[in-house]
């Protein structure tokens, strides 16, 4: 319970086995991953079962995603795109996957024409063991319709991130919303909304405790919710365009900047428990 997981990249151009070791040796118990079909993980589980780490996830592409609920082939090529991810994700023995519903801050309208799509990544899942957690972002319009047309389903979960839930989602408590289906965690700060609206530059993902996150508030929530899975924390070293939330890391290099992250990571799970 409460394996501390830790996604890789987070704007260092270092290859994500070689992160996945230097992580291990800092004290991160798991990890998470891109994964795309030109980029499956077999070199990073090859890494992280090598360390006798857990490999916690991988994360589908979100760059077409919104091309899901639109008419045309590229809503089905990219259908395609998540259920091979799908399909590599289970080849290294990792269950879960997450998936973004959508991807604009002006889309807010859900289609008939998703859901079938939807369906076959659902049902891709199901048959290779593989459950998919769609994860809140801008447009909840989108994880509210899905969820609850994949309420009954086994293979259908939600991934907080709590970084999106407070500037996209406008600080709405999505952990209580959705605590039936809750399971795992994105775990990131920022500094809210910056501007007259929000924006992809607000979402800044922070160490936590770094930003204006009430991390008491948030645990509290998820052991109401009765969460007792990974914390997964989802973290960027690197400033967004026009913001500069970041400077304090600016002088870390890789290592001294996962082992700041796994204190705040352990700080916060004294608050879980």
């Amino acid at each position: 319970m409460y394996n501390l997981v830790l996604g890789t990249g987070m704007g260092f151009p270092i290859p994500s086995s070689e992160q996945i070791k230097i992580m291990h040796g800092v004290g991160w118990e798991g990890a998470f991953v891109s994964c795309s079909p030109d980029h499956p993980p077999e070199q990073s589980a090859k890494a992280l079962y090598e360390c006798s780490m857990k490999f916690q996830s991988t994360h589908a592409p979100f760059n077409r995603v919104d091309r899901l609920w639109e008419e045309g082939d590229e809503g089905d090529d990219f259908t395609n795109v998540l259920i091979k991810c799908v399909e590599n994700t289970a080849a290294v023995g990792v269950p879960l996957m997450i998936v973004h519903t959508i991807i604009g801050m002006e889309k807010c309208t859900p289609t008939e024409i998703g859901l079938p799509r939807f369906e076959k990544i659902v049902l891709a899942g199901e048959k290779h063991g593989v459950k998919i957690a769609f994860e809140n972002t801008e447009g909840e319009e989108y994880l509210e319709y899905l969820l609850k047309h994949f309420a009954s389903s086994d293979y259908a979960g939600f991934c907080i991130d709590t970084g999106h839930e407070m500037c996209y989602n406008a600080k709405r408590d999505l952990i209580t919303k959705y605590a039936s289906k809750l399971c795992c965690t994105h775990l990131n700060d920022n500094m809210g909304q910056t501007g007259d609206k929000i924006t992809w530059y607000d979402d800044s993902h922070m160490l936590p405790f770094d930003g204006v996150a009430d991390w008491e508030g948030i645990a509290a929530r998820l052991k109401a919710a009765g969460y007792k899975g990974d914390l997964t924390f989802e973290l960027n070293s690197k400033n967004k365009p026009e913001r500069d939330t970041h400077r304090i890391y600016a002088g870390l290099d890789f290592e001294q900047y996962i082992a700041l992250a796994f204190e705040r990571a352990k700080k916060f799970k004294e608050l879980m428990l």
